[in-house]
């Protein structure tokens, strides 16, 4: 059993003239203070990551920073190229494929990628909408899953703040 953990990436700044390549803009200060809550709402879970997958994209990269760090045992942190934007759900589930080994993996996205990932592994028709720094866990039975998985929870930010305390 593999235990997949999707995390939409927390607030960033406005896009604009300040940020002309979007894959360059950081969290908001808010933003990121914010997902330090629901980082330490996931640590109070009593979860554990094998390792942490995330987009290149800075804000993405960042939320996988603040999400290791809530935890005692730091997991790793690896880049994976197919969580960017207009990366597809086959290609995350090739590089899920490389990861089978371990049996608990976060996955930091974007939206509507990762509504659209959700719903494949948990087996629905209809993309889940993810609201910034939110965070689901599917259970699945194989990398790549053969079959649909289980949708264990799906905790809004708000939630997870109010755990984190």
């Amino acid at each position: 059993m593999f235990e997949l953990y999707l995390v939409r990436h927390a607030v960033a700044e406005e896009r604009g003239d300040e940020w002309p390549d979007d894959r360059q803009r950081p969290l908001s200060r808010q933003g990121a203070e914010r997902m330090k809550k629901a980082a330490r709402g996931l640590a109070r879970l009593d979860l554990r990551f094998d390792v942490v997958l995330t987009s290149p994209l800075v804000r993405t990269r960042q939320t996988a920073d603040i999400v290791a760090d809530a935890f005692d045992r730091r997991p790793p942190i690896v880049v994976v190229e197919s969580l960017a934007p207009e990366g597809t759900d086959q290609e995350v589930l090739a590089d899920l494929e490389a990861h089978a080994r371990r049996s608990r993996i976060a996955i930091v996205g974007h939206e509507p990628n990762l509504g659209h990932l959700a719903a494949r592994l948990a087996g629905s028709r209809r993309p889940f909408t993810f609201k910034k720094g939110a965070v689901c866990r599917v259970d699945v039975g194989a990398l790549p899953p053969t079959q649909p998985g289980a949708l264990r929870w799906f905790l809004t930010p708000a939630i997870l703040r109010a755990i984190g305390g």
